[in-house]
């Protein structure tokens, strides 16, 4: 090689290593760039913080039409049933229209009603015999009364038997009723109230305090607190038996969220946890840390399929096929909604086919298991291959650290739990229904701000596990409590069960129930309304 080809050789090589730097200084500028749009949002989203104009979104996506319109297409390209995509695409059309309300709440009619005539001022002057009544209007308006106590006191006469009334015969008298705290002053309803105030309507002990010295009876949260824990103990058999039959069920839902717990330098921070068994109970549970320990404390004994959030604290369940993994499609597209300021096309193409998704669901909600499966097979199935092939190619091409590497990087980790739904029509696409549950203790936490000990979470689990099943089976918890409270304490064991939320609607049409609480004074008491 002659040194002019030797320079022109050399002059190449530089020439090709000038493209590939150049590439990667655009490279490089690019991810300067992307980095830098990150830096400039995160710093407006402080600002807006700071101001006080950050408020809660809604993650319910807003799809983009164009994008919606070419998934279903592609679907009835793919499939080939062009006739079954346009029939499902109807259904959901008409799942999505919203009805409007019209008209006047109408008021019930198991309200005491007072009545009063209003007469013109003609006739009260000259009196009604000068005019005939031809008839009326009527309107009617809700109003409140105070609420009030009641005493009830119970004689129980002292009779001596007049054919030998001698100093060694023995007076007859009848037995006190019974009461859910034995010679306590408090009667079922007023106990049943405590309760659900305190942990359905959220109020603190000291606003009760106020409430109930309002109502004429100054009422001491210490004396709540300590009827509270015999209460717990009283009804702890019923949750149990609520617990046992959940275990029966193929799968739960489970979630936790954090608690304070008073002591006397600074709170520690303890969980509430919910299972969920879907149609049957509400389970809460407390416990002192959020470990794998306290996992399989909560879990001993349960065999089937766990629907849960993607924690490492249930990895271990598993690894050892304990249970069966399933995972939520709501906090995998909660990752693509964050992602949307971002990097909005990729985020809006993920959330479009996780939309449809869920737009199926809507559509089978109330199928059998039977149908779900097949429906999901024709028309879920093509949609989560294509969502989990559109996440393995973006996969090479998104930079780390951005929040769209995090959700896809989510969904590629989870993606056995997330398909699970596909072959079993039983499991719900999401578990919403466990984080809905325990909004029940967020709301209550912001009122109490924490609880005051470790028996005082436990009893909050108690009692917070019949009223949201009372809420799943559409039961007035007040009169549910007062009930169960007037029969709990000599109920057969082997029938708790019976005296759960679940249940309830038949265990109290028994004529033996009715007797037993038509028979209890102070619940009739409690029943009569005032003139």
């Amino acid at each position: 090689m002659t040194s002019m080809e030797a320079i022109l050789a050399r002059l190449d090589e530089l020439e090709r290593s000038h493209e590939a730097l150049k590439r990667e200084c655009e490279e490089r500028g690019r991810e300067r760039d992307e980095y830098k749009r990150l830096y400039q949002e995160t710093m407006e989203r402080c600002r807006r913080l700071e101001l006080g104009l950050l408020g809660q979104k809604s993650e319910r996506h807003a799809p983009n039409e164009n994008q919606l319109t070419f998934d279903v297409l592609s679907l009835a390209l793919e499939s080939r049933a062009e006739a079954q995509v346009e029939a499902l695409a109807e259904d959901l059309v008409r799942a999505h229209r919203r009805r409007k309300r019209t008209g006047r709440t109408p008021i019930p009619e198991n309200l005491p009603r007072v009545e009063f005539e209003v007469l013109p001022e003609e006739v009260k002057r000259e009196g009604l015999d000068a005019f005939t009544r031809i008839g009326e209007e009527t309107s009617e308006v809700v109003e409140r009364r105070p609420s009030s106590m009641v005493v009830v006191r119970v004689i129980r006469p002292k009779f001596l038997r007049k054919a030998a009334a001698d100093e060694n015969t023995e007076f007859l008298v009848g037995d006190p009723p019974s009461l859910p705290i034995a010679k306590g002053m408090a009667g079922p309803s007023l106990l049943a109230d405590t309760i659900v105030r305190r942990w359905q309507d959220h109020l603190p002990l000291h606003r009760l305090e106020g409430i109930y010295k309002r109502e004429g009876f100054p009422l001491a949260r210490s004396t709540m607190c300590t009827w509270h824990q015999r209460l717990a103990e009283s009804v702890a058999p019923v949750v149990a038996a609520m617990r046992a039959d959940a275990f029966e069920t193929p799968y739960l839902c489970v979630d936790a969220t954090g608690v304070l717990v008073q002591a006397k330098e600074k709170c520690k921070r303890s969980h509430f946890w919910v299972l969920i068994a879907p149609e049957k109970h509400v389970l809460f549970e407390y416990t002192k840390r959020h470990t794998k320990e306290d996992v399989d404390g909560i879990l001993a004994g349960y065999r089937g399929t766990l629907l849960a959030d993607a924690h490492s604290v249930y990895d271990h369940l598993y690894d050892d096929n304990t249970l069966v993994e399933a995972n939520c499609w709501a906090h995998a597209r909660r990752y693509f909604y964050k992602a949307l300021e971002a990097d909005k096309e990729r985020a809006e193409r993920a959330l479009s086919m996780v939309r449809l998704l869920f737009d199926v669901e809507r559509h089978i909600q109330n199928s059998s298991r039977k149908k779900r499966e097949s429906i999901r097979d024709k028309h879920s199935r093509p949609v989560v291959e294509r969502f989990f092939s559109w996440c393995d190619h973006e996969w090479e091409h998104v930079l780390e650290g951005t929040p769209i590497y995090d959700a896809i990087r989510y969904a590629r980790n989870q993606r056995e739990g997330l398909v699970r739904f596909l072959s079993d029509g039983r499991l719900p696409i999401h578990n919403n229904d466990s984080e809905r549950a325990l909004r029940r203790q967020a709301v209550g936490r912001k009122n109490w701000l924490f609880v005051g000990s470790d028996d005082g979470g436990r009893a909050n689990a108690t009692f917070t596990s019949l009223l949201a099943s009372c809420r799943m089976h559409a039961i007035d918890p007040l009169a549910y409590l007062r009930d169960i409270l007037c029969l709990v304490y000599d109920w057969p064991e082997h029938r708790m069960l019976d005296l759960s939320p679940m249940r309830w609607a038949e265990t109290s049409r028994e004529p033996d129930v009715i007797a037993r609480l038509e028979a209890n004074p102070f619940r009739q008491a409690a029943m009569i309304t005032p003139a």
